[in-house]
This record gives C-alpha cells, structure tokens and sequence, in this order.
C-alpha cells in the first residue's frame, strides 16, 4: 500500500472514521503510531503518551459528534492523535517548528481544540464550565474530559470532581490509567485506581446479582434489604466509590487498547443522563519498543533515532545535570538537605539523587501548590527543603511561595528550571514570574551564567537560612563538560560582577543571557565600539551602587530572557528614574505572546538574537 493508499490519507475529518470497519479502525491506529513517531523523531515532542492514547482517540472522535460535541483534553500531552483526526495530518509534520504545528492544544489553531492547555489538571473544570453552559443554553452537545491518572492528583481536579454532582449532569469523565504522569504516579489516589484494576471479578459478582435479583419474587422488602445491604457494602468492594460517593457513575476499568469495547462502552455512555466517570487503562509508549521499556525517558524529549531510539543531541553538562549533582554534593555535606520535586524528578536532574538519598526525596506528585506548603513545613522542623521544577510549573504555586514561606521567613530554596523561552511554546515559557518574586518579602533571586556558577549560588543559598529563588535555562552553556573539581565558590552576596570592560555602554544581563552579551561585545568590537558587559546574578537584592556608577558614564543597556516588565528592566528604570544618566534601553520578550518553535527562530523573529540586538545597540549609541 503507498503512502497515498494509505487509510490515514482519507480521514480529514472525525466523521470520515465512520465510514471505515473495525479492522479498518485497527490498521488506522497502527499508520497513526507511525507517522507519531516519524514526527517526533525528527522534531521532539512528546512521544510516550500520545502513542499510549490512540485506540482510545479513535472511539472518542467514533461515537461522538465533534467539534459539536467537545472533547476537552488535559495537559495537551495527550493531544497529537486528535490532531491527526481533525484535518491537521499534513500540519502535524511541523510539529514545534516556528509557525507550525503546535506540540499542546489551542483554541487558535482548530475549532476541534475546544480548550487549550499545558499544565495538568484543568479539563476537569473546563469542561464542567462548558457542560453548565450547555446547561444554560438548553444545548444538546456532549461535553467529555479526558484526564490522565496523574492528572488527578493535582488540586484543581479534585475540587473540580467535588464540583460535578451539584452543578451539571452532563459530563463524562475518561480517566486514562497509564500509571504515569512525567515519573511514576505517587500517593493514594494512584495506589486506589491500581486496587481497582485489580478487582476486576466484583463487576461479574455484580452483575450475576442483578440477575439474580431479576429472578426473584418482586417483593419490595426484599429488594430494599437487599439495595441496603448493596450502600453498607459498596464502599469495601465496589471498584470506583470515591467516585459514586461524589454522584459520579464509574464504569471500568476498560482496556484502552480495545477499540471494539471502548466504540461499544462510549455508545452506551453516550446516552447516558448523568455523570459518568470511564476508567481506561493504556500502556504509556505502546507500539514502540523503547518507549514501552523507557516511558519517562520518552514522555517528552528532543529529536532521536527511531530505529534505536537514542538521541540525536550532543551529550555534556546541561544546567539540570549541573543542578543534579550539587544537590547530591550539598546533601553529602548537610544531613539536613531535602529534595523535593512535582512529577519532575528526571526532568529536573533529581533521579541520582534519589537513588542516593531516598529518605530524604519527596516527588509530590502534579500537585505544585502542595510541594511548596510541604517545603515551608519541613524548614519549621530545622530541615533545608530544595524545591525542584520547572518555572512555568511554579506559577501555579505563586501565593504560596508568598504566604507560606516568604512570609514567614522560611529558608526554603526554591530551583527553576526552563527558565526563559522554551520550545514548547506558551504554556511552557518561563518568562511571566519575576515581577512576582521581585516584589516579595525577604526573598533572594539569583541567575547563573553557566552551570558551575549555578553550584556556587545553590551552596551560598544553603548559607543565606532565607527564602530563595535560583532561576536557570534548559540545555546549557557550553562551557563545561563537567563540573569543575574544585570545592564551591562563595557568590559574593548582593553584587553583580563585571564581565568585560568597556567605556561606550553596558550590558547588564542575567542568567544565560550573560553568554549573549559577551558575544554581543565581541560583535561590537568589530565596529570600533566598547561595550562593557556585567553578570548581574542577583535582581535580590540589587546592586545599585555598581549601576548607579555605570549609568552616570554611558548608556546602559539590560537583557534578560523575560518578559521586560517586572524584571530586571524594570529594577533599572525604577533606580535611574530620579538619577541623570546617559541614556537606557531594554532587551526582553515584551507582552506579546510568544510562540513555540526553535528558540533561535523566535529569537530571531523577535529581534532578541545576538546580531540584532548588536545592531540595536549600535544604532542607539551612534545617535547619543
């Protein structure tokens, strides 16, 4: 069969999957793990579960009528077989590309994406939102959300779950049960969906007594003894009671992989009157060998081999290996060091260290709010908490990080990885927190240039018994191939460092963007023009004297890998702004949102690369 014969190319729309047999359906599913595959090996994504959901993307768009009916998708993990259903196949192959297909759902992008979403734990309430609506507006359409099991620990979807009994009957739950969300599922809610999956005979008693039951004499009596002793027992042995305890009907579990059961179990449901809440077990990586074996190396990684799987990328020391190991050195040292994550342990460089010390790791699971409260407990109780994930992810805990630590003056390190821009896109971009962080109380905000500047500000934060924030890029500098041997630096507290003399203007830039700035100089010194070039490493506290004497004698120039409000920019303007100086200009990611794609790309479009702020530069001081 050529690739135009292929069945994948006749379906533009969900309605064209009708029109095909199950057999057809099941060598549907195999063209579409292939072409996730392709797709992923060549541009990065997020392979393991999206190959895990493809039996069960193809029911949903077979019994329901979308985009009048709505499929409501959490996280967006979940999301490339949609896509591939709903007339974006050829789109697809721009996967994460600038201007392609992007790696999340979004509302701009088709009408089949009826909410978008990156971080887990909102189709719960989205789509009890639009099951209200539909309510409202006496609709016909039924509204489905599909979660994953490590989606349902998080916060917003238990209080969403609390929500459903009182506010709309129109609502399906599909809990898609692969047993992970980035790592393995922690706590009791995973440990209870694996307790059912395991009770599986209590269906086949039950439905044995139904039929009994239907045998007996229609005396009420008896059936009340009977529904009575049915409520005293449910709660022991009835698979899903959590849920038929909050007016949730739980159905399942189901084999994900079925699609004969699952098209026959969601037609059934289809017409269903009341809540429901379908249990689905899948296989994180299905199809593919190494995803199966790996699931947490392939929940989301860049290009690969796909005839082995391995990497396409240059091995060396990354900003998270950097991290990783400092924490295993500082917790050598201090028997007194934690180390907690949100479903990030590999992401965020902490699997060695929890190997190393298991007592004293805590993966709490997608539940940021959580870890952070958690943290501020374990600093009460004389420990040294090191909270761990990426800076998008902290967003969801920014009061807590107020109230419960910094408040209180708590000495809890808090290390954000994937700061700045991304290639996820929007959801994923680390640049909205710092005008946040830089207003608290008695925290301390720090950014390595590179790595071993990194390990240097984890140890002096471990000496500062404060709040602090230490915010650092994906991938890394360059510079190091590994740590350096010798013993950790102190960071001078409170002061930038100059990096590169010069007298016609300064840059002052932070984290990673220190390395634009020096290549920036060397750019300029080409032209004839001198730029000196300053590690701010601290936005708290600031130093201002060395600013105050930069700007009395030449341009100053920031650059930060932010948005330009409430940043570093920002701390410039709101020192200068009485102060006589020789001019000001700043380098950021401004309101507008940014997309995803190559970071380069994106760099470049929005004139933040290197040659384009050289010129910028240039310009502004020609015209002094």
């Amino acid at each position: 069969m050529s690739k135009k014969d292929t069945i994948l190319s006749g379906i533009d729309s969900p309605a064209d999957l009708k029109k095909l047999s199950m057999d057809q359906l099941e060598e549907l599913a195999g063209e579409i793990r292939t072409l996730i595959i392709d797709t992923v090996a060549s541009e990065g994504g997020h392979l393991a579960p999206n190959l895990g959901v493809v039996e069960l993307t193809i029911a949903l768009h077979y019994v329901f009528k979308t985009p009048h009916d709505k499929l409501v998708w959490d996280v967006g993990h979940q999301g490339y077989v949609h896509k591939l259903l709903t007339g974006r196949k050829e789109f697809f192959k721009s996967l994460r590309n600038y201007k392609g297909c992007l790696g999340f759902l979004s509302r701009e992008e088709s009408d089949f994406d009826c909410f978008g979403a990156g971080h887990a734990g909102t189709a719960i309430s989205a789509a009890l939102g639009m099951a209200a609506a539909s309510d409202l507006n006496d609709s016909n359409e039924k509204i489905v959300a599909i979660v994953g099991d490590g989606s349902l620990n998080c916060g917003i979807s238990l209080e969403g779950l609390n929500n459903i009994s009182g506010t709309s009957q129109n609502m399906t739950i599909v809990l898609n049960d692969n047993k992970m969300s980035i790592s393995e599922n922690v706590g009791a809610i995973p440990s209870y969906l694996n307790k059912i999956i395991s009770g599986k005979r209590y269906n086949k008693v039950k439905a044995f007594a139904r039929k009994l039951l239907q045998r007996m004499p229609r005396h009420e009596k008896i059936r009340c003894v009977i529904r009575r002793l049915e409520e005293a027992t449910k709660s022991i042995f009835l698979p899903g009671a959590f849920f038929e305890e909050l007016g949730i009907r739980y159905i399942g579990p189901i084999d994900g992989h079925d699609l004969r059961e699952m098209i026959r179990a969601f037609g059934v449901i289809k017409e269903s009157k009341r809540p429901i809440l379908v249990h689905v077990c899948t296989e994180k990586g299905r199809g593919y060998t190494p995803a199966e074996k790996a699931p947490e190396k392939f929940h989301g990684l860049s290009a690969f081999d796909p005839a082995t799987g391995k990497s396409n990328g240059k091995s060396g020391l990354t900003f998270s290996k950097a991290f990783g190991s400092s924490v295993i050195e500082l917790a050598e040292k201090y028997d007194n060091v934690t180390a907690i994550t949100a479903a990030m342990a590999k992401g965020t460089g902490l699997s060695k260290y929890a190997e190393t010390f298991p007592k004293r790791f805590y993966d709490v699971g997608i539940a940021e709010e959580h870890a952070v409260v958690f943290a501020a407990g374990l600093a009460t109780s004389g420990l040294r908490p090191i909270v761990a994930m990426y800076a998008t992810f902290m967003q969801r805990a920014l009061d807590c990080v107020f109230h419960d630590v910094c408040l209180q003056n708590l000495p809890v390190i808090f290390c954000l990885d994937r700061s700045g821009i991304v290639e996820d896109g929007p959801t994923h971009h680390g640049i909205h927190d710092l005008g946040f962080f830089r207003s608290l109380p008695n925290l301390v905000l720090m950014a390595p240039q590179h790595e071993s500047e990194l390990r240097n500000m984890l140890f002096s934060a471990y000496d500062l018994k404060c709040p602090v924030v230490i915010r650092y890029p994906r991938g890394k500098s360059g510079l190091f191939d590994k740590l350096p041997e010798r013993s950790p630096t102190k960071v001078e507290f409170g002061k930038a460092e100059v990096v590169c003399e010069g007298k016609d203007g300064v840059i002052w830039a932070m984290g990673r963007e220190v390395r634009t700035a020096i290549k920036i100089n060397e750019l300029l010194q080409k032209e004839n023009i001198s730029i000196q070039v300053i590690n701010t490493k601290f936005l708290r506290p600031f130093d201002e004297q060395l600013l105050l004497n930069c700007a009395s004698k030449m341009p100053v120039f920031t650059l930060e890998d932010c948005v330009i409000t409430g940043g570093l920019a920002s701390e410039v303007d709101e020192l200068l702004i009485n102060t006589p100086h020789k001019g000001i200009k700043h380098f950021g990611w401004t309101k507008e949102v940014v997309p995803h794609g190559c970071t380069n790309k994106i760099r470049e479009s929005f004139n933040m690369s290197a040659e384009k702020i050289t010129e910028q530069i240039k310009s502004f001081i020609n015209n002094q």
